[in-house]
């Protein structure tokens, strides 16, 4: 059982991060950090405006140095964009401090659930699919090497899919007692 102090969402667009995260955070107690959410009100642009102003080098470089700093904290589900774990630092940062499970969702289950979202530098693409499906391939040994606890989100809605992760996490972590 690993005792972290934070746990830790990862896994890619669509998967369910946030709006699981959120769910789980009130159920567990604990204070709910989305690293876009938080990048977004630290830097004061959208994740778009980055992306346009400073390209994916420079939005990488902001989120790295946002996980170092929301990963000093303690008693947060922290919910992380599909790309965090592709810096090497990130993924020590979140792996030292956190319980990381990795939300699994196919990409026919992103395509519905991404199918109005036009927020999303990434998939400004012709294709979605195909950049669905290479994203996953680069991304997913990622998730996967670095998950505490790999969970199954596909086909099942936010309040169902939060409510069996909660039950998995209480066989998985230890999570931190109350201040």
């Amino acid at each position: 059982m690993n005792p972290a102090p934070n746990l830790v969402l990862v896994g890619p667009m669509g998967a369910g991060k946030t709006s699981i995260g959120k769910k789980l955070a009130e159920r567990l107690g604990l204070v709910f950090v989305d690293c876009d959410h938080a990048l977004e009100a630290r830097t004061g642009a959208t994740v778009p405006v980055i992306f346009e102003l400073e390209g994916e080098p420079g939005f990488r470089a902001r989120e790295a140095a946002l996980i170092a700093d929301v990963m000093q904290g303690d008693r947060q589900v922290v919910a992380t964009g599909g790309g965090a774990v592709l810096d090497p630092g990130n993924r020590r940062a979140l792996c030292e401090r956190g319980f990381v499970v990795y939300l699994q969702v196919s990409v026919d289950q992103q395509l519905e659930r991404l199918a109005r979202d036009r927020s999303r530098p990434l998939l400004a693409v012709p294709d979605r699919r195909e950049r669905l499906e290479a994203l996953a391939a680069q991304r997913g040994p990622l998730y996967a090497g670095m998950a505490d606890l790999p969970f199954n989100a596909d086909g099942l809605a936010v309040a169902t899919a939060a409510e069996r992760l909660y039950t998995e996490l209480s066989r998985h972590w230890r999570r931190p007692e109350a201040a």
